[in-house]
């Protein structure tokens, strides 16, 4: 009886894809010239076992490719073949390209067989090449040449997946870039757009073909594009070739953009990669509650009243048994952020030598755990910033030499749990934030008054508003405005926060605080009019009870309480969720201060009523989304509490108490003046 090999698909994508990273992480950290054997064997056997995977579950194509890097990397480790710039230039593209056709066949589709045709002629080339490094230099020339071509232009279809809209990316934002490369033209497709009645307003429906003509080449479309990548469908083709080139100059110029990764990272599969003492400890468990639940019926079959004590015993054991396996599941999908981490080498190496700055890359707590949810959403993010840092924070070799600062600039990537959440900092030796320039921008868009002078923690906070950018000249790397803002909305939206701190000529560091799961919080459960609200634990401040005197009001700009000297605009929930049925005599009221990105908020409850883990479940999944709510649990009698987005609670808040830090503001200058 055959056997079907593609029960096995699953482990061997992981498991090569794995291998993968292996490669590209040992040849970045490969030194020329004199390089490390075991560093070369520990390459060699990856791709050796990739090449040997590939060729027994019927990869046919991806197991030719690599054995044309196995017989480099053979010379390599022979000492036949000298370890070059040029060479590992080359091998990092080649692992790009094998990386794109195990993807390909994981998700069944074809490759691009003419850049893997191109690629593979540059290793064939290499091989039988009389100096090393020699073929790919020329093959080098061939796709400079193509980048310079003049074609007639390039057909792009931009398909955006659903959610690119809340993202903060702009469909026109790119259009209007690619305007400036040459002659655009844009039609839409409109198959997909629904009915009126089911239109939502940040769910994007069209989709566009799109032409440009004029001299440009394919990376420069391909950069304007880059900052959707994984948010969309995105082909890129050339248009008839203008009379007088030539076939190869096409073949080139499609080749010219390879350059940039494909493919996806073994995480993305759908499965984790757990150690046998996890799994021992949740058998462990599993075993204590089944002795608990055999106790409990033997109790319940002839139970007496003078067996009460022993009933209470066990029920508390049950329930010391429930709280220990569910931490050992939740510890089953916490995996170590160095999965996360371990994107950036390449990336680094590779815009540092685009941006000719020197860069070293340090990690620290790179075993530090988190959910494997938060893994897969936190890596947008960390890009985002350490583009930033490349682009913005370190300074050019020259630069850094005139300020007595070293050639060679520094990036480190540190996490470390802290108090229930995990802290990732993002931190580098290079310019830090010029919050003069940052402050004079602002003023320019109006969004700072030209005799306002806000604090230097305010004017940093500025980076993160919509289309914000300093940067004197737009590249592919980073000015468009677009980034830090999607920063800050993707880490609100897993329920954490950013913060900045920098100081000028120094460096800057962004410190990330995100909680350790998204499937269970600690929270405050409290009580409005009728209903039961949780308040998440990490983001409240404290409690008070209110008394009359302590709350200030100003008529139609909202509500203050004065508490220590500080104003704090403090809202009802039973208004903002018309939960009916609240007490208005504000001595009667409770206050609890809660804070989300610098910005503190006082809600109004009725009763605090305990501490407790909940479950999250999804709103929106199961009805639909809720401004200022973050989701629904089943509390203990079987009713349901709605968990508040504290965030979001304070945008709302604003929104519909027309500002009310205004009203703090101008409550704190009445008493002033009073006084």
């Amino acid at each position: 009886m055959p056997v079907d090999m593609a029960q096995f698909h699953q482990v061997f994508f992981e498991e090569s894809f794995e291998g993968l990273d292996t490669m590209e992480a040992g040849l970045i950290a490969l030194n020329c010239g004199a390089p490390d054997l075991d560093a070369v064997n520990a390459i060699f056997r990856a791709a050796h076992s990739i090449k040997g995977g590939s060729a027994t579950f019927g990869f046919a194509d991806a197991a030719g490719f690599t054995h044309s890097i196995e017989a480099l990397l053979d010379e390599m480790r022979a000492a036949s073949r000298s370890v070059t710039r040029q060479l590992v230039d080359l091998l990092l593209i080649s692992v790009d390209c094998l990386r794109g056709m195990l993807t390909a066949a994981r998700e069944h589709r074809e490759f691009d067989a003419g850049h893997v045709g191109k690629i593979r002629d540059m290793l064939e080339e290499e091989l039988r090449g009389t100096g090393p490094g020699r073929a790919h230099s020329n093959a080098t020339e061939h796709v400079v040449e193509a980048n310079s071509a003049v074609l007639s232009g390039w057909a792009i279809s931009f398909k955006p997946k659903p959610h690119l809209l809340r993202s903060g990316n702009d469909p026109v934002r790119m259009f209007r870039e690619l305007s400036t490369l040459g002659e655009l033209s844009v039609t839409a497709e409109t198959t997909n757009v629904p009915s009126l009645f089911e239109l939502c307003a940040d769910t994007a429906y069209l989709s566009w073909r799109l032409e440009v003509r004029g001299k440009v080449s394919r990376q420069q479309i391909a950069d304007i594009f880059d900052w959707v990548e994984g948010d969309c469908e995105l082909t890129i083709e050339a248009l008839p070739i203008a009379a007088g080139e030539t076939a190869k100059a096409q073949l080139d110029m499609v080749a010219a953009g390879a350059a940039k990764k494909t493919g996806s990272q073994a995480s993305d599969i759908g499965s984790i990669r757990v150690s046998t003492d996890k799994i021992d400890a949740l058998v462990n468990m599993v075993g204590e509650l089944v002795i608990t639940q055999s106790m409990l019926s033997q109790l319940g079959a002839d139970f007496e009243i003078s067996r009460l004590g022993k009933l209470v015993d066990g029920l508390a054991q049950l329930e010391r048994n429930t709280r220990e396996l569910q931490e050992s599941i939740m510890r089953i999908r916490m995996v170590p952020i160095s999965f996360a981490f371990q994107r950036f080498p390449r990336m680094v190496r590779d815009i540092s030598e685009k941006l000719d700055k020197q860069v070293d890359l340090k990690f620290s707590g790179e075993q530090t755990e988190l959910d494997k949810t938060l893994m897969e959403k936190i890596g947008d993010p960390l890009v985002h910033l350490v583009r930033n840092a490349l682009d913005h924070g370190i300074e050019p070799a020259a630069v850094r030499t005139a300020a007595g600062k070293p050639e060679q600039g520094q990036i480190r990537l540190n996490a470390y749990h802290r108090g229930g959440s995990i802290v990732i900092e993002v931190s580098d030796d290079g310019a830090g934030l010029n919050t003069q320039k940052i402050l004079a921008k602002a003023r320019q868009r109006g969004l700072v008054g030209r005799e306002e002078k806000p604090s230097d923690e305010a004017v940093r906070d500025l980076i993160f508003l919509p289309g914000f950018s300093t940067a004197d000249v737009v590249s592919d790397v980073s000015g468009r405005g677009v980034g830090m803002d999607v920063v800050r909305k993707n880490i609100t939206d897993l329920g954490g926060r950013v913060e900045v701190s920098s100081q000028e000529g120094t460096g800057s560091t962004f410190t990330i605080r995100l909680p350790l799961t998204l499937a269970i919080l600690d929270g405050q459960l409290v009580r409005v009019g009728r209903e039961i609200y949780i308040i998440p634990l990490v983001s409240i401040v404290e409690s008070v009870q209110l008394r009359r005197e302590m709350v200030k009001s100003v008529v139609g700009r909202g509500t203050v309480c004065m508490l220590r000297d500080e104003y704090i605009p403090i809202v009802r929930l039973c208004d903002l969720f018309s939960s009916g049925d609240a007490k208005l005599d504000v001595a009667e009221d409770l206050l609890v201060v809660i804070e989300a990105d610098g910005r503190k908020l006082g809600l109004r409850v009725a009763e605090l009523l305990g501490q407790q883990q909940v479950v999250i479940k999804s709103l929106e999944s199961n009805f639909h989304r809720v401004d200022g709510i973050f989701g629904a649990t089943i509390l203990g009698d079987g009713t349901v509490a709605l968990i508040l987005d504290v965030p979001g609670l304070i945008t709302l808040s604003r929104r519909d108490s027309d500002a009310v830090s205004d009203c703090a503001a101008a409550v704190g200058s009445t008493t002033m003046n009073a006084a």
